[in-house]
């Protein structure tokens, strides 16, 4: 829940925003007969157009927003990230698509750096749902980098055809997930209702049989007899779209998360779910909904397994510690003067990318690929491909 004390409050026109979702939300609940998933109660919470999280206007990224991501931390991580990206369009001389761009930082970044490494794409496009997210990505990029502009486009749904890198920060884990108890060798997904006769909304148990929900939870190492997590269906199935139409080159996902055996550990029985708001993390999915963001941690066996499944290859698995070493961090940073501001500046950023207590362990990265493609430098040392 909620942390008491003090909190930011929201103001009257963003309380006003919240509960015409909240309407929005109580009518799909009594259309769905008093019961909705979680999966799309979190998808109406996040991309209810013009209404939800990721669809409205408010501040998310940044000092200002909910959270800061690793591409606003320092401008290190996409320098690194371009050593990835320029190995795959060597070999494949395509483009890079980009989901969920966010506030446009990593985008401008990264096609500066590949410029720099001799490698710009012919296309950097920018796959956002979110039109205030795009109008914000297209202000960036004209103020910052307008001599990149006409190489880069915004999509609104998937390309038939990709080569080159499809690169997603921080994405898998703001896409739905299902909410399942595991309770006295008996399944049941949590759901939300009405409480009441007002808006308020509560959580609900439903028994779970005969569906690709019930089938993915049955094959879940879980042993604990009263055991409450999150079973994604969207992600992996993402991976498996993207699949179908990577004719050559790499997916890269950087996202917080485990693999299933840590997912699903005993010690871990009230789930990964966490929501943010004003850079303070809580567990109330029906706080201010439309304001603040919801999240799940990441399994990324699933998403190992749904690349597999669909003729994909699984040439890395690390930290994002060991990737971006990997790729270079600590040469650009000991390339800076030592005891100068910048130096300083970039030391203080590096420690939050790659300390096991910040960034560096939590977050992992992992890459997809189809076609002959050389072993990707983020892996070569640090590879945890064995737990998945």
């Amino acid at each position: 829940m909620k942390p008491a004390g003090a909190w930011p409050e929201a103001g009257p026109d963003a309380l006003a925003h919240s509960a015409r979702l909240v309407r929005l939300i109580a009518e799909r609940i009594g259309a769905a007969a008093g019961w909705l998933s979680f999966a799309d109660y979190m998808d109406l919470a996040l991309y209810a157009p013009g209404l939800g999280y990721y669809a409205a206007g408010a501040r998310k990224f940044g000092a200002a927003g909910d959270f800061v991501t690793a591409p606003e931390l320092s401008p290190l991580f996409a320098a690194c990230l371009a050593v990835q990206a320029a190995e795959v369009l060597a070999e494949t001389g395509g483009e890079v698509l980009e989901l969920g761009a966010g506030s446009g930082r990593l985008a401008v970044d990264l096609m500066r750096e590949l410029a720099r490494l001799g490698r710009p794409p012919e296309r950097y496009a920018i796959l956002e749902p979110s039109p205030d997210l795009r109008q914000r990505q297209q202000a960036r990029f004209a103020a910052e980098a307008p001599e990149w502009l006409d190489r880069v486009c915004w999509l609104d749904r998937l390309p038939e055809r990709i080569t080159g890198l499809v690169l997603g920060n921080e994405v898998l884990d703001a896409l739905p997930v299902h909410l399942v108890h595991w309770q006295g060798g008996q399944l049941f997904e949590r759901g939300v209702v009405l409480a009441g006769a007002g808006a308020a909304f509560a959580w609900q148990d439903r028994p779970l049989a005969g569906s690709t929900l019930a089938e993915a939870a049955r094959n879940l190492p879980v042993a604990a007899a009263d055991y409450l997590s999150e079973v994604g269906l969207a992600a992996p199935a993402l991976v498996g779209s993207l699949a179908e139409r990577l004719v050559h080159g790499m997916l890269l996902f950087i996202d917080y998360g485990f693999p299933r055996a840590e997912y699903y550990h005993r010690d871990r029985a009230t789930g990964t779910l966490m929501c943010h708001y004003r850079h303070r993390a809580f567990d109330d999915p029906f706080y201010l909904p439309g304001l603040v963001d919801i999240t799940a941690h990441v399994d990324f066996t699933a998403i190992a397994d749904a690349a597999l499944e669909a003729g994909l290859e699984v040439p890395g698995y690390t930290s994002q510690a060991h990737f971006l070493i990997n790729c270079g961090l600590l040469e650009r940073l000991h390339a800076l003067e030592p005891g100068s501001l910048g130096y300083i500046k970039h030391t203080a950023q590096v420690q939050k990318l790659i300390q096991p207590s910040e960034m560096g362990e939590l977050f992992k990265v992992i890459a997809m690929s189809k076609g002959d493609l050389p072993a990707p430098v983020g892996f070569l040392h640090g590879d945890k491909r064995h737990t998945l």
